[in-house]
């Protein structure tokens, strides 16, 4: 297997990304770059990279006089991200399903006992993030849509610090696979318009639950 070599700039990404998704960095606090740049051991020059990056994913944003801040969660965006998911990974799903092979399904279904057992076990990072990633993905990856593969990406890395706020004030860990063995068993069956419009309704199903919270809590603040 390769070795994926990280330059400086991806490690700070991802060491910020991960604060932001975890709450360690809340909605709109600050992000000083001279701060992170002490704390992560590096000059300021990956931190501004990174920040800038993260701009892209939606995570950090920046304003004048005041610099870069973690975006505020909100329920209009969240109707945005997640109807722009539904639409274009019901499209990578559409264009992959008839060429997924037994071995494809096969690595599709232990990502997903992984994903279950993570669930269990109250793993909030590996069943809203990297398991739950991958399992879709691997669903898509015949789809040969590099361009929406990219869009859909970026989506998620949006997308996963609102199922993230969702399963800590729900506690909704447990529930977190519902649905996955179903799509699984609907791609098996070589059925794409069923298995599309599953995926459709298990995203958006998932956006109105995240909604209702966040407009209770706005309510509450």
């Amino acid at each position: 297997m390769a070795i994926e070599h990280k330059t400086r700039t991806q490690l700070v990404v991802e060491a910020i990304r991960e604060k932001i998704l975890s709450g360690d960095i809340k909605a709109g606090d600050p992000l000083r770059q001279a701060a992170l740049a002490e704390e992560l051991n590096v000059s300021r020059i990956p931190v501004r990279e990174a920040l800038l990056q993260l701009e892209g994913e939606g995570l950090v944003e920046f304003e004048a006089h005041k610099g870069a801040t973690a975006t505020e969660l909100s329920a209009a965006q969240v109707d945005e991200i997640f109807e722009l998911r539904a639409l274009l990974e019901a499209e990578l799903l559409k264009h992959s399903i008839s060429k997924l092979s037994e071995q494809d399904f096969a690595e599709a279904q232990a990502l997903l006992d992984e994903l279950e057992a993570a669930a269990a076990a109250g793993d909030s990072y590996l069943t809203t993030g990297t398991l739950n990633s991958r399992f879709h993905a691997k669903l898509y990856c015949k789809a040969e849509r590099p361009h929406t593969e990219e869009l859909v990406n970026m989506l998620n890395k949006n997308s996963e610090r609102y199922a993230r706020m969702h399963i800590m004030q729900s506690g909704g860990v447990d529930r977190a696979p519902d649905g996955h063995q179903e799509l699984l068993d609907l791609c098996r069956s070589g059925d794409s318009a069923k298995a599309c419009a599953f995926l459709q309704q298990h995203i958006v199903s998932a956006k109105d639950d995240i909604r209702t919270l966040l407009l209770k809590m706005e309510a509450e603040a």
